[in-house]
């Protein structure tokens, strides 16, 4: 995934990853307690590398890192 193939809610919710307001809880983003809307971004996320694929508190890999310093 690049920079230029994020969509705006794919750079807030890697924002939101960085600001700790998410949890990776199963198969599903939880953006500050709730279920993400977009029920594909964890997983486009994860796939992409940004996000890792622990349960528990997401954490930005150093890719997810890159691409959003970069966006």
């Amino acid at each position: 995934m690049t920079v230029s193939s994020l969509t705006h809610r794919d750079r807030a919710v890697l924002r939101a990853v960085a600001d700790g307001r998410c949890e990776i809880a199963g198969s599903s983003l939880l953006v500050d307690g709730l279920c993400c809307a977009d029920q594909f971004v964890g997983l486009r996320l994860t796939s992409a590398g940004l996000i890792s694929t622990r349960p528990g508190p997401a954490a930005l890999t150093t890719a997810g890192y890159e691409v959003l310093a970069a966006a």
